[in-house]
């Protein structure tokens, strides 16, 4: 199993938020303005399907890092904001640090 969640969880915030740019910037404005609602469809499934990847990814990581519960909720609240998980990877990267130089317990 994973030694070291933290790298897995950052690749799906990364592909989650951009999953979620492109529904709001491009798939909602086909479906409201000019009334194609596939992309919605097509780009909604594939958010939500990384989103459920990103909660879980998060509570693997939770236990496995053993990361405090309010380090827990406010990554998944940045996971709500268009661009929180963006400016939430460079803490990410550091907490990987952090993980890799923590004497293994």
């Amino acid at each position: 199993m994973l030694q070291n969640p933290i790298p897995f969880l950052r690749k799906i915030a990364l592909w989650e938020a951009v999953s979620y740019l492109l529904l709001l910037g491009i798939a909602m404005p086909l479906k409201y303005i000019w009334g194609k609602p596939l992309a919605v469809k097509v780009i909604g499934m594939a958010h939500g399907v990384l989103f459920v990847l990103f909660c879980l990814a998060l509570a693997l990581t939770w236990f496995k890092a053993r990361w405090p519960f309010g380090r827990v909720v406010a990554m998944f609240i940045a996971s709500l904001l268009p661009f929180g998980p963006f400016f939430f990877d460079r803490r990410m990267r550091q907490y990987e640090k952090e993980l890799k130089t923590r004497p293994p317990q």
